[in-house]
């Protein structure tokens, strides 16, 4: 049996001092709690405050704050508390990664662009109909050379005259002038970002190996150490601009169409012979190139008539016919444009054909009866009123013009044998080599039988022919 309960009252016999002190414990709870949420509301401003401080500002964030104002500000989330989401990072992080790789593709082309516009703004293009050829020889030792001989590595000793021992150096000062506009600025930065990833090749024969020369020096001069290199492999001469991922090349070819003439090396042949018809071993070494600047002229000139192959080389054939030089000049032509026309994407390749290169074998040409060829010879014809005759062949050079006219592909016809037939002063004469040596004192002093009268020193004018070829490219690249 359990004892009884104490019975309770139901209401207190004390109210009042019973709420006062139920009053009392509950503001000391509402301060309490006001000073707690106080204190956590400070410490989230305090964390978050020093999060955002630059001082610890990770560096994508540094990347994202340099980005353009015009870009949407990444949008805030929140959590059904109202306490903002994290997601910054992992957003940022995303464009760190895009932001660094266009910093590493990006930049170079932009600096690449930015350095073209710069130059382009420099540069002052004739109008396109304008007749570059068609001028006089203006003396300008301020901007004449384009290069210095001994700062070009790449010269053979075939045309390096002052190397060789030419005294006189004027030769190097003549600036083609034409009528009725001007040629630009030479630039070679900016022949090389038009030439950037492209090939550009020179074809033919020694004259046109003279040019190529020229062009090389022209684009190295802007080249690093150890970023160019010239490699020659059979018919095929390399030079290579690693940081263009470009090349300037030469092939050898002297009548464009397979001839047994055609080793690079050993081609000294007094008995010539051509296949006019056959150019297929040739061209398939000029394909996929984006500049082709072809020449035929100076292996055609030891004799008036060509011999013209009946049958095939492969096939050990002998027996040939005897044509006439400007008959089989258009059946040699004639093959090339089939070749040209079948053969170049126009809108990839640009193909140049360059005019004959003249020879100064005869003083009395110029009125100098006391001359021997061109030996001594220190300055051009400027009498330019009327046309020189030194014996160029002016019907294989209508031939050529003729032809060129009349292709499906578009050729630039460099025209620069009438102003070449005034540089008389220009040529290697005794300062060069023969059959690979140097002239002896007693072979230099014998002009008449070892003086060079059809190769170009350079610097010289090779380089007034590169000018032309230049202007073209810059213009329509």
């Amino acid at each position: 049996m359990q004892p009884p309960r104490r019975k309770t009252p139901l209401f207190p016999s004390e109210p009042f001092t019973m709420k006062h002190r139920k009053s009392n414990n509950l503001s000391i709870f509402v301060v309490v709690f006001a000073i707690f949420l106080f204190g956590c509301f400070m410490y989230n401003e305090d964390v978050k405050s020093i999060a955002e401080f630059p001082f610890s500002r990770p560096k994508h964030q540094e990347i994202q704050d340099q980005r353009s104002n015009s870009e949407k500000p990444l949008e805030k989330k929140f959590n059904k508390n109202g306490e903002e989401l994290n997601t910054r990072e992992e957003v940022d992080l995303k464009l760190v990664v895009t932001e660094e790789d266009e910093r590493k593709i990006e930049l170079p082309i932009n600096k690449e662009v930015e350095e073209a516009e710069e130059d382009l703004e420099d540069v002052e293009l004739p109008p396109e109909d304008c007749d570059l050829f068609t001028g006089e020889w203006v003396f300008d030792n301020v901007t004449h050379p384009l290069y210095k001989e001994d700062e070009c590595e790449f010269l053979t000793a075939q045309v390096t005259c002052m190397r060789n021992g030419r005294r006189d150096s004027l030769y190097q000062n003549w600036r083609w002038q034409p009528r009725d506009c001007s040629l630009p600025k030479f630039n070679a930065r900016l022949l090389l970002n038009k030439l950037r990833g492209k090939r550009l090749m020179f074809v033919g024969d020694s004259l046109n190996r003279n040019q190529w020369e020229s062009m090389v020096c022209f684009v190295q001069s802007v080249v690093p150490a150890g970023k160019k290199s010239l490699k020659k492999s059979g018919s095929l001469a390399v030079f290579r601009i690693e940081d263009y991922n470009a090349t300037v090349e030469f092939y050898w070819a002297p009548f464009l169409v397979e001839s047994n003439s055609d080793d690079p090396t050993m081609h000294s042949i007094l008995n010539r012979i051509i296949m006019p018809e056959s150019i297929a071993k040739h061209g398939k070494n000029w394909k996929d190139v984006d500049y082709l600047v072809f020449n035929t002229y100076i292996w055609w000139m030891n004799t008036f008539k060509m011999k013209v192959l009946r049958g095939s080389f492969d096939e050990g054939a002998t027996e040939y016919d005897e044509i006439d030089r400007p008959i089989a000049y258009g059946r040699v032509m004639r093959t090339w444009a089939k070749w040209v026309d079948e053969n170049v994407d126009p809108d990839r390749t640009s193909v140049f054909f360059t005019s004959m290169s003249p020879l100064h074998i005869k003083s009395l040409d110029w009125n100098n009866p006391d001359g021997v060829k061109c030996a001594k010879e220190t300055t051009p014809v400027l009498n330019m009123s009327t046309q020189l005759q030194v014996g160029t062949d002016r019907r294989v050079f209508m031939v050529a013009a003729n032809v060129t006219r009349s292709m499906k592909v578009p050729v630039y016809f460099l025209n620069i044998t009438t102003l070449s037939e005034y540089r008389k002063d220009a040529h290697t004469s005794v300062y060069t080599i023969r059959q690979g040596k140097m002239l002896t004192p007693e072979q230099k002093a014998d002009p008449a039988t070892y003086a060079d009268c059809i190769h170009w020193c350079l610097p010289g004018l090779p380089d007034t022919w590169n000018e032309f070829l230049y202007t073209r490219i810059i213009s329509r690249s």
